[in-house]
């Protein structure tokens, strides 16, 4: 008689493999960005070994051998450039997650050449910009911040906001938007909520991308000229360095305001200044070079200026998206092998 119970017990099961994280970042900004939600998330994940609840010193010897453990490093503003020396400390490093955006001041050309994945919080850092670039626009167009200038100074008196300027109110006008970035689109996305025409300057969208994203694509002088607000939302890079020259800040409408929450670069600020002190363009710059303006910086001192402390971008609270998304991009990979998101080098140089 042939019995028919299982006398091999169960069937075998592989352990789940885990990936070693560590961070990379100065204190101060590990502090401020993740909190202990994060690091918990990370702990529970079968797939995830956390090498420290803390930051790793890519450079020191107390480290050394978390080091040569990390397979998944996740990264911040302030991180150390992560150069042929620092990754040859880091043999089994197969990713990077960057919890901020730009990833230019952290990713060194050798990472792309070891095949080092790489992924970024660009996407969540673009809301608060978009955001507060909208708003500035709004404030702008209804000549809000002068107004509050003007109402202060008239101590008591009725403030004629339609007089003191030529364009007054958002109904009707034209908003350019210097670069298709994440922001550049998120801008244009929340614009549309608004009844004004959008246009757009980027030398790297064509007609049937600006068709899908219902914009005018016009060149960069062109744009500067047609448009009632200027909003920059390009990269820093070679070739954009300047690319609001004399030529393009002149060819502004009078009563046209620029606002620039990319990057202070993108401006020829001495022209910049020469055309606010002819009084007939206004500018809110959330960034300027350097960021943070000498005493004597003529931006300072010029009429119709409103400059603010580079707050665009994730700002307190904010911060919880950039580490909500650091974490769920760690987990993927340690999960698949690959990003949510990945960064592509080809992406990486058109990007801030």
């Amino acid at each position: 008689m042939t019995s028919n119970i299982n006398t091999m017990g169960p069937p075998h099961i592989d352990a789940v493999r885990t990936v070693a994280v560590g961070f990379a970042m100065p204190g101060p900004t590990f502090g401020r960005v993740f909190a202990a939600a994060d690091l918990a998330a990370l702990h529970a994940a079968s797939t995830v070994r956390l090498l420290a609840d803390r930051p790793l010193d890519l450079d020191g010897a107390a480290d050394a051998a978390h080091l040569a453990e990390v397979e998944v490093l996740v990264t911040g503003w302030g991180s150390p450039v992560l150069d042929a020396g620092r990754l040859d400390r880091m043999p089994r490093l197969r990713a990077v997650v960057h919890s901020a955006g730009s990833i230019r001041p952290v990713v060194d050309d050798e990472v792309w050449r070891r095949g080092i994945a790489v992924a970024s919080s660009a996407t969540a850092n673009a809301v608060p910009v978009a955001e507060f670039s909208v708003a500035m626009i709004v404030l702008a167009a209804k000549r809000a911040l002068a107004g509050a200038d003007l109402l202060r100074a008239a101590d008591g008196h009725a403030v004629d906001i339609e007089g003191t300027w030529p364009i007054v109110g958002m109904h009707g006008i034209t908003v350019g938007v210097v670069g298709a970035s994440r922001v550049g689109r998120a801008v244009i996305e929340r614009l549309r909520g608004y009844d004004v025409r959008v246009v757009l300057a980027d030398p790297h969208i064509d007609a049937a991308d600006a068709a899908r994203l219902g914009v005018e694509r016009m060149a960069l002088a062109d744009l500067c000229a047609a448009s009632d607000i200027v909003s920059l939302h390009a990269p820093l890079l070679p070739s954009t360095a300047g690319m609001l020259d004399r030529a393009a800040i002149d060819a502004m409408r009078p009563g046209a305001t620029l606002v620039n929450t990319a990057r202070g670069g993108l401006v020829d600020q001495e022209a910049l200044a020469d055309r606010l002190d002819r009084g007939d363009l206004a500018a809110i710059l959330d960034v300027t070079e350097p960021e943070v303006l000498p005493s004597g910086a003529r931006l300072r001192a010029t009429p119709n200026t409103f400059i603010t402390p580079h707050i665009a971008g994730s700002q307190g609270n904010e911060l919880r998206r950039l580490a909500g998304n650091a974490v769920r991009e760690t987990l993927a990979f340690s999960a698949t092998g690959s990003f949510a998101e990945p960064i592509a080098f080809e992406r990486s140089v058109l990007q801030a």
